[in-house]
């Protein structure tokens, strides 16, 4: 995980009054989060020297944040080697999300019906900040195993799910989180991936999804579209896989269209229905 930018740190304070002390708490809030989020998939552990380089912070601050979040249970210590490890806690918070969102579950039934007929793996997303976040995969019975499932991270910018969901956002905030986005670019590359969200806008404003051909990855193909729930919630369809196992005439022609009409009639949701 990369070092937060200052652009970053700051916005965590900016809405902060004058207190000292509102500050100082939000900050160690902040702080804490930005440890959770240092653990990458398939990892086991990590010292306190890992979670100090990768969030930004000083040894002695990690080591009290990492004492503070293992006391709570949202991080557990490795007794052999002294490292930590994401705690129970954080499975509990988990199944607490995903079980709260009626929209994932009523996506269920028309993500599998796009999985069966194109026999590649169909999901729904979310944004956690400067990413789209899983939090539903269907597959195919006879499918190969997927690589993204729940909990997998896409780029908001070069993914087919994430463009899908820039375009829902209303205008005054989709700006804004372009303005982040644009932070990690060099500004020699950034013209080139703006120029393709504009040409994904066009394409979902009429035809109501996107495709991604190599954008994010070379073998990456993938369509994508968006969902705007009943009580204003912003997600994005997508469904996709490797160039062998289908072709840009499939996603455009086939699947596209498919995924679209899946992604309204989840708009056309009311809150509450699953």
């Amino acid at each position: 995980m990369a070092r937060l930018t200052a652009v970053e740190r700051k916005s965590s304070t900016d809405t902060l009054g004058a207190s000292s002390d509102d500050v100082r708490l939000v900050q160690a809030v902040a702080r804490g989060l930005s440890v959770l989020r240092a653990f990458k998939p398939g990892e086991n552990s990590l010292s306190n020297s890992e979670l100090a380089e990768r969030t930004g912070l000083s040894k002695p601050t990690i080591s009290r944040l990492s004492q503070t979040l293992a006391a709570l249970g949202y991080l557990a210590i490795v007794p052999r080697t002294g490292h930590y490890q994401l705690g129970a806690g954080i499975v509990a918070l988990c199944h607490s999300l995903l079980a709260g969102m009626p929209h994932r579950i009523a996506a269920r039934p028309v993500l599998q019906e796009i999985a069966d007929f194109s026999r590649l793996p169909a999901s729904v997303g979310m944004r956690d900040q400067l990413v789209m976040l899983t939090i539903e995969t269907a597959h195919h019975p006879q499918m190969r195993p997927a690589r993204f499932d729940l909990g997998s991270r896409l780029p908001i910018e070069t993914s087919a799910m994430g463009r899908a969901y820039l375009f829902a956002l209303a205008e005054d905030e989709r700006e804004a989180l372009l303005r982040r986005i644009r932070l990690q670019w060099p500004r020699s590359e950034w013209r080139g991936v703006r120029a393709r969200i504009d040409a994904a806008f066009e394409s979902i404003a009429k035809r109501g999804f996107c495709v991604s051909l190599g954008d994010r990855q070379p073998d990456v193909y993938a369509v994508g579209a968006p969902v705007v729930t009943a009580d204003g919630v912003v997600l994005a369809f997508n469904c996709g896989g490797m160039p062998s196992e289908v072709t840009a005439t499939q996603l455009e022609n086939e699947i596209g269209p498919r995924l679209a009409r899946a992604a309204r009639q989840i708009s056309m949701e009311a809150p509450g229905g699953a």
